[in-house]
């Protein structure tokens, strides 16, 4: 397991662990749709991390109701493509905003 592989499943895992003791605070998002929100964000984030062709910190991922916006900068259009497929094929994912910016 490489290095990348084991930060992504340990950001994965404290993100799940922190989401499920968490109080509803969303207004009429039940508990069970922010669990699942925050572990289609981790497992988005955990993949971008293992792929080596996106910089993955430089990436933000928020879930609401099985929405994922993405945002951040991509070194080209290729890899905002890129991030956008990874997201899609999250299980639990109904649609992407994609917002990442391409930079000059």
């Amino acid at each position: 397991m490489g290095f990348r592989t084991g930060i992504a499943g340990l950001i994965g895992a404290g993100l799940l662990a922190l989401s499920a003791g968490c109080a509803d605070t969303r207004g009429n998002e039940s508990s069970g749709a922010y669990v699942d929100d925050a572990s289609i964000t981790s497992t988005v984030k955990a993949r971008l991390v293992e792929d080596k062709t996106v910089d993955a910190p430089a990436i933000g991922v928020e879930t609401s109701n099985g929405n994922v916006v993405l945002s951040g900068v991509a070194r080209s259009s290729l890899e905002k493509s890129t991030v956008e497929s990874i997201a899609m094929k999250v299980r639990g994912v109904k649609g992407i905003q994609n917002n990442v910016a391409v930079r000059p």
